[in-house]
């Protein structure tokens, strides 16, 4: 990214040319919990408590090798992420879970923070990280939301919680939504 003085003197941040931020997604994906994706074929409420974790370390590797292609930073058309944004948006998308899956364990009916996942893309340049860092990165997030979600014991899976815009999930249907975003992504590099 180009930094450029705005008229006020504060260093301002211009969008990089090559990498144009992508137009949001304003999709609420929580329809998957109702009816399998039709993009990736993934069914939601196949997902049983016990697999989240499970899934989540089958998807890292997999994450990691498409981060070692020699195309990572290629996006397929202007409206597309690359394999290195997708990576980068997944190894945040593990930490925002994590927390929220804490937050249902340890609080009652908590609303969760409002997550803008393009602004987050921008904010933190996804399309100029480095692939080997986020590779890093991204198998120590998943390590981590796995264990969060096998240390679970029976009762933790009904507890509530909510998006900001009023989604309610449980932990569980929480789970299965999260795998959906990963199992999708997975689906969005070729991996």
């Amino acid at each position: 990214m180009d930094t450029t003085a705005s008229p006020d003197g504060v260093p301002a941040t211009a969008p990089d040319p090559d990498f144009p931020p992508v137009p949001a997604d304003t999709k609420d994906w929580t329809w998957v919990m109702e009816r399998p994706c039709p993009e990736c074929g993934f069914v939601a409420v196949e997902v049983t408590p016990d697999r989240v974790g499970a899934a989540v370390r089958d998807a890292v590797p997999r994450y990691v090798a498409a981060l070692g292609r020699e195309d990572v930073r290629v996006r397929p058309d202007a409206t597309t992420w690359s394999v290195l944004e997708y990576a980068a948006h997944v190894r945040d998308i593990f930490s925002v879970f994590d927390v929220r899956v804490q937050s249902m364990v340890e609080g009652d009916d908590p609303r969760f923070a409002n997550w803008d996942q393009d602004a987050t893309a921008v904010e933190e340049d996804y399309a100029h990280q480095d692939p080997a860092v986020v590779a890093r990165e991204l198998a120590i997030a998943g390590d981590r939301v796995a264990g969060r979600f096998d240390a679970l014991v029976p009762d933790q899976w009904e507890r509530p919680g909510r998006r900001s815009n009023g989604s309610v999930f449980t932990v569980r249907t929480l789970g299965q939504y999260f795998v959906h975003d990963v199992v999708h992504h997975l689906h969005d590099v070729g991996a």
